[in-house]
């Protein structure tokens, strides 16, 4: 079976990416288990707390969920041409301390898709992870992409994915993102 965990980069509760979360967890395919998370409860990043009070406890439960699957997938939106504050903040909580980053992202399988009301879907964001990403020593999938654009017309007003098209290049990114971490798994390097 494979375990990936899915968060959602948005804290906003009516959030395109977050219904693209839910949609991707709602198919019901053979050996993918898609567990979801959200950022809510992490605060923003201050050293000084972390020195006085060590790691908050959302950043804590988030780097064991991560830990405890196999593949990661980003649901990114994307905010003046580039990755959200809050989810780049909560990345930058999830990499301390230091000595963890190898643990939580070493050798991860992640993909990154995400949802926007602007005609060219997050391509920007996504293509804005992938330093970042590489930084933290993951594997990202560069085989799928999947952008969903005019995402007001793609979801109905409680959330619910209604465009077939989409559904249909979602379940694939997810059959082709599941093929690549079970790959990753099922290579000497991965040390499983």
């Amino acid at each position: 079976m494979t375990q990936i965990l899915g968060i959602s980069g948005s804290l906003r509760g009516g959030s395109y990416n977050t219904a693209l979360l839910y949609a991707a967890a709602s198919f019901s395919l053979p050996d993918l288990q898609l567990e979801t998370a959200t950022l809510h409860g992490i605060p923003l990043y201050d050293g000084d707390l972390e020195d006085q009070e060590g790691l908050p406890q959302a950043v804590v439960r988030l780097k064991e969920r991560i830990i405890a699957n196999q593949g990661l997938l980003l649901v990114t939106p994307e905010y003046n041409n580039s990755i959200p504050g809050v989810f780049k903040n909560a990345v930058d909580w999830l990499s301390r301390p230091p000595q963890e980053v190898t643990a939580v992202f070493g050798g991860r399988p992640v993909a990154v898709i995400g949802a926007s009301p602007g005609n060219f879907g997050t391509l920007l964001a996504q293509n804005a992870w992938w330093p970042v990403l590489r930084t933290l020593g993951t594997i990202p999938w560069f085989e799928g992409r999947l952008l969903v654009s005019r995402a007001s017309q793609a979801f109905d007003a409680q959330g619910q994915l209604n465009d077939a098209a989409i559904r249909e290049k979602l379940e694939q990114f997810l059959r082709g993102f599941a093929a690549f971490v079970e790959k990753i798994k099922a290579s000497p390097r991965s040390g499983e």
